[in-house]
């Protein structure tokens, strides 16, 4: 009897300590796959996690634009984002002018090129509500009727269905000089959003809709709101209903790409300031439900600008530069797919810019021309899209030279 009550405890000990192990391991496991991003609700992402993507400017001068365009291609990227400026589309009311949109389309495709498109800069004669002058007292404005906003949008995507991979519906309307020096407001932007989304839905259901890129940014004034909180703001406005990718703007300004936002401000500094405020962004969706839908950058760089006070105090150099791009993409590819999708570099620069302005600094040519460090290690390192990885090239390869053709990742 003493034996059977012996070896019954001694069963059921062994029994309360496997049940305990396994309790252990689940948690344990459970903490290993914890994702704060929720990456695994993102189950059909409108981009290839990741889809390497660079700003271009092709619009006026035709002489460069076809070689940008070999520019792009020699950088197995698959995306170019280009403005379809309002203005030259439709310079007087009801009066559409595609003549050069039909033309470069075409050659973009000819290229294999795809095409994300940047909505916005409207035309004086849309404004006439706003004070002040365009592009010396601010870059764009809400146009005074959504109804000629929405008109705009859904002519464009009724000319070019299936042709126009995506849409970028305005750019960083959290600044009051890209919303007419007025305020910035989050549920008008959300209701411009809306129009030209539901006019782009009805003409291309299959088009991506993305929102504005936002600029990142501490200050808080009546001309500026912290990309975070405006980004809040738009989801109580229930922008997500309008778009099926979140867009936001990464500038790494003069830290490495892999810097935490909470050691910059463990050292005094600044979370929006870090390449990985993304995160934070993210974090956001995350908070409001929205972990399901698949986020893009839709402006990445450093900038090398030694001339103006509001940039060169992050500037970096031409090393750098080169360097913290190649980490930047590396580090999404380990950690943040499959809810980042697009990431689009600034940029393969327009040809009439000169040191004077301040874009020409970000852009990965400066330097040595075409083959200036940044545009080098972009075109040779690793690329990492869905299942498939293209690996890294010497610079005097066949493939590098382009002798040898690769197919980009998307």
């Amino acid at each position: 009897m003493f034996m059977r009550i012996f070896y019954g405890k001694k069963f059921k000990l062994i029994v309360t300590v496997a049940a305990l192990l396994l309790v252990v391991l689940l948690l344990v496991e459970r903490v290993n796959r914890y994702d704060p991003f929720e990456g695994q609700a993102v189950v059909d992402p409108p981009f290839t996690p990741l889809t390497y993507g660079i700003q271009t400017f092709l619009w006026w001068d035709k002489s460069k634009a076809l070689l940008h365009m070999d520019w792009v291609r020699l950088m197995v990227f698959s995306h170019v984002k280009q403005i379809f400026a309002w203005e030259d589309i439709e310079p007087r009311p009801g009066e559409f002018n595609f003549s050069r949109a039909d033309e470069l389309l075409g050659e973009l495709e000819a290229k294999g090129l795809k095409v994300v498109a940047r909505l916005g800069d409207a035309p004086e004669w849309a404004t006439q509500n706003v004070p002040g002058k365009k592009r010396v007292d601010f870059v764009d404005a809400p146009p005074d009727r959504l109804e000629d906003w929405a008109a705009y949008c859904g002519a464009l995507a009724g000319r070019y269905p299936g042709r126009i991979a995506a849409y970028q519906i305005w750019n960083e309307p959290n600044l009051g000089r890209e919303w007419g020096m007025k305020p910035p407001n989050a549920a008008e932007y959300v209701e411009l959003l809306k129009a030209c989304s539901d006019a782009i839905r009805a003409a291309d259901p299959q088009a991506i809709i993305i929102s504005a890129g936002l600029a990142p940014t501490g200050t808080w004034t009546a001309e500026v709101t912290p990309d975070d909180m405006f980004f809040q703001q738009m989801y109580d406005a229930g922008f997500h209903q309008y778009v099926d990718v979140a867009g936001v703007n990464a500038p790494g300004y003069n830290f490495p790409p892999e810097v935490s936002p909470d050691d910059v401000v463990a050292q005094g500094g600044q979370r929006f300031g870090t390449f990985r405020h993304v995160e934070d962004m993210r974090r956001i969706m995350v908070k409001n439900g929205d972990s399901a839908r698949q986020m893009a950058i839709l402006e990445m760089g450093w900038t090398q600008d030694p001339i103006h006070d509001n940039y060169r105090w992050f500037a970096v150099t031409e090393e750098q530069q080169a360097d913290y791009f190649v980490r930047a993409y590396r580090y999404a590819a380990e950690h943040w797919r499959p809810w980042m999708g697009l990431m689009s570099a600034i940029y393969i620069p327009d040809p009439a810019w000169t040191e004077n302005r301040e874009e020409y600094w970000w852009s990965v040519t400066v330097g040595k021309g075409v083959m200036g460090q940044a545009y080098l290690a972009l075109s040779n390192m690793a690329k990492y899209c869905g299942e498939r990885v293209i690996p890294a090239r010497d610079p005097g390869s066949p493939e590098a030279l382009g002798l040898v053709t690769v197919t980009p990742c998307d």
